[in-house]
């Protein structure tokens, strides 16, 4: 949801206001004027809608634009009291090419603030370009270059460096195997103790393979040797990216900012830092504490407001403060900065949310 153009109205008592807003609209704040007709009074704000049951039920044109009393609903949007609740926040949304009716009941002028908003901007929780099952850990991708299937032509396939390396041994002459026990002439011309007989049979046997076969220990561990050797250099390497990563995030303590909100930098970026009205672009994952995923922003266009605006949540505008082009956050925002005691779509009411933020563009 991306705010387009500011919107305001003065409520005049006596006088009934009708608005049919061209785009939809997001009332913000209700706030007295700076002249009070009462300085100890209530003025009560009503609204007038026309029933969205009405639509429903009618499928014919000219049936609904004929209104009646019973198709009308009036709610209370905000009472304001002079020297007590001056100004009220709100977060009501109007939807466009409707007709809402303001009322007040009281002696003073209230003002009436907002913004056109674009409800298909691509802002969490809602806007989902992937599915949970498509979704991956941002810790694991450093930027969003997609890579175009023709590049990947030609490249050299490893199944043919190792099926030739898995051949060497083959290829290699196999020494003759050497004889376990000594010709009969000879032993019957020596004088050998039969201990020493028993020795050499015992070593022929251990050097004999499967086959019956005896197998040079030399020639073996040379074949087994430079295959066995790439696979262990590659687990190491693996076990070492690991650590790596381990020891990073371990270094990264998490800071509680306003409000409750936590922060935890897995990597500082460089050059313009983010503040307050500065136009920001970010990827992000957005899970609950127990892993799910509600929302996500990973590749394609992203997702851009305007900082410290109120354009996202509270815990988006105090947690992306301080960010730098190319770093990479995790955010906490606790219910209060967050979505409240509303539930929202696949987001429980009173949820912890946790986004993994990267920073991409500040303007």
């Amino acid at each position: 949801m991306t705010a387009v153009a500011v919107w305001s109205i003065v409520l005049t008592p006596g006088q009934k206001e009708t608005i049919v807003p061209q785009a939809d609209l997001q009332i913000k704040n209700a706030a007295l004027g700076e002249t009070l007709s009462d300085e100890s009074g209530r003025t009560t704000v009503r609204l007038t809608y026309i029933n969205p049951a009405k639509f429903d039920d009618d499928d014919d044109e000219d049936q609904v634009d004929q209104k009646s009393p019973e198709d009308e609903k009036t709610t209370v949007l905000c009472s304001l009291t002079a020297g007590k609740i001056e100004q009220s926040a709100c977060d009501l949304i109007l939807e466009s090419d409707e007709e809402y009716t303001f009322e007040l009941i009281g002696k003073n002028t209230v003002y009436l603030y907002g913004n056109y908003i674009d409800q298909n901007a691509n802002q969490p929780p809602y806007d989902s370009d992937m599915d949970d099952e498509e979704a991956y850990n941002l810790d694991d991708v450093s930027s969003d270059v997609e890579v175009h299937p023709d590049e990947l032509q030609g490249l050299e396939s490893d199944d043919e460096r190792f099926e030739e390396l898995s051949d060497l041994p083959e290829d290699e002459p196999k020494p003759e195997p050497k004889p376990s026990k000594r010709p009969r002439d000879d032993a019957m011309d020596t004088d050998e103790q039969p201990a020493e007989k028993i020795s050499k049979k015992k070593k022929a046997k251990k050097q004999k393979g499967e086959d019956g076969k005896a197998i040079p220990v030399a020639v073996e561990e040379k074949a087994a040797g430079p295959k066995g050797e790439k696979e262990e250099e590659k687990k190491d390497d693996k076990k070492e990216k690991k650590k790596q990563k381990a020891a990073e995030k371990k270094a990264a303590s998490y800071k509680e900012l306003t409000g409750g909100v936590k922060i935890r930098d897995v990597k500082t970026g460089d050059g313009k830092t983010a503040k307050s009205g500065a136009k920001v672009s970010m990827r992000y994952i957005g899970k609950l504490q127990n892993g799910k995923i509600f929302d996500q922003n990973t590749k394609g266009k992203p997702f851009t407001f305007k900082l410290g605006t109120g354009d996202v949540i509270k815990g988006w505008d105090v947690g992306v403060a301080g960010m730098q082009i190319g770093g990479e956050r995790e955010i906490v925002v606790p219910p209060a900065m967050g979505y409240g005691a509303r539930k929202m779509s696949d987001i429980p009411a009173n949820s912890t949310l946790i986004f993994e933020v990267k920073c991409l563009e500040i303007k």
